[in-house]
């Protein structure tokens, strides 16, 4: 999954994250590792999107987002952290991944995504 943020200036920041984890039917929380530039843009700016992958059916969805608070503890935050801990064992980085926040945030919109992200066919050739 992806999570993209601007600065206050409109400045755009996309990064690649970990997990989305569904908190309740309004919010998400996503989780908090590496997001330095992220942290910052959310704090000028609460908006953000995100683009998720389902890992069983590979359905893809678009959110849009805005920021609430952040979890440093608690049910939320433990159940993130062990499951960063397994993914981070299933490829080899284990004790490398920390959880520094759950980063929750209040869902505005959520569209299922069909087809290309990108079709291939607006791809030049010399970059496929």
């Amino acid at each position: 999954s992806h999570v993209v943020t601007c600065a206050a200036d409109g400045t755009p920041n996309a990064s690649a994250i970990s997990q989305v984890y569904y908190v309740d039917g309004d919010h998400v929380a996503l989780s908090h590792q590496f997001f330095n530039k992220t942290k910052r843009n959310i704090q000028e700016n609460p908006k953000a999107a995100a683009w998720l992958i389902h890992p069983d059916t590979f359905d893809t969805w678009d959110l849009g987002l805005v920021f609430d608070h952040w979890d440093t503890s608690g049910p939320v935050f433990d159940v993130m952290d062990m499951q960063l801990q397994a993914i981070a064992s299933t490829v080899g980085m284990k004790g490398v991944f920390k959880l520094r926040a759950a980063d929750i945030f209040r869902v505005l919109s959520a569209t299922k995504t069909t087809g290309e992200r990108i079709p291939l066919s607006e791809i030049p050739r010399g970059d496929r």
